[in-house]
């Protein structure tokens, strides 16, 4: 496999830049591009993304990988990540680190990583990983989600405009793949991907009668806030009976929104 350093230098060269040229397009010094070059050090991996837009590659192209076998590989360190991601952050977080490592600027890893800095908190650093990404990522299902994370960044650091304006760029979209998935294929891949559906729908739904519940009782409409509330924990109760697809969920429904049905309690009772 090439290197890093080799890739860029050839790259640059086609361009016919010079080093200065191209270090002030991200904001480094040509010192430290020559040493990348020579192989000396490597970029930062918050570079990655913008040296591949740069030059008008993937960040898969600049490393000169497999695309297949580092799909496959990707898919393993996200799979594993998410076996700690409700019980030890850090430990998520180390996974993810040393999988761009191997594959630095990875755009699936990075909005993995976005997620996980968002909940230590790490702010600042979701939001420059998420800029960065969503201007070199040719993925327009990882750009949106980008920007979903950056929203959510804003709004903790309490830029409500911000948070909008990274709204503004996620398209509404009233039907999902999962939807047309389970309407028009067949067997297997129509059931799972009906019951996949079901679950995040009926999550969104929970999630969205709670958000206008709040709003309403927060403006003194207390009974049609409760009336939501209560709707809310009925969809919750429905699927009592049902039952885990152990190939694709942990939990059902009605097990894994405990928390949401103890805070819905709490504000009916108040």
């Amino acid at each position: 496999m090439i290197k890093l350093g080799e890739k860029i230098k050839s790259l640059r060269k086609q361009k016919n830049i010079s080093q200065e040229v191209f270090a002030n397009y991200l904001g480094v010094s040509f010192q430290a591009v020559s040493k990348w070059e020579n192989g000396n050090t490597m970029p930062d991996v918050t570079l990655i993304p913008a040296i591949a837009s740069f030059f008008g590659v993937s960040t898969d192209e600049l490393f000169d990988f497999n695309l297949y076998e580092i799909e496959k590989n990707v898919d393993a360190i996200v799979t594993e990540h998410t076996k700690y991601w409700d019980i030890d952050l850090n430990k998520s977080e180390q996974i993810l680190r040393e999988g761009l490592k191997k594959y630095p600027g990875n755009d699936i890893l990075l909005t993995c990583l976005m997620g996980i800095l968002l909940d230590l908190d790490r702010i600042d650093e979701v939001i420059r990983i998420g800029i960065a990404l969503v201007e070199s990522t040719k993925y327009d299902d990882l750009r949106f989600d980008a920007y979903r994370i950056i929203a959510m960044a804003y709004k903790e650091q309490g830029e409500y405009q911000a948070a909008k304006d990274a709204i503004e760029h996620i398209p509404e979209i009233y039907f999902t793949k999962l939807e047309v998935a389970a309407h028009l294929l067949e067997g297997e891949e129509m059931y799972e991907a009906a019951q996949k559906q079901k679950n995040i729908s009926a999550d969104d739904l929970i999630d969205m009668l709670i958000i206008a519940g709040k709003y309403l009782k927060e403006n003194g409409e207390t009974e049609k806030a409760n009336s939501q509330f209560r709707i809310a924990l009925k969809v919750m109760d429905a699927f009592e009976e049902d039952f885990i697809e152990n190939k694709w969920f942990k939990a059902t429904v009605y097990e894994y929104t405990n928390e949401q049905r103890k805070e819905i309690e709490t504000l009916l009772a108040e």
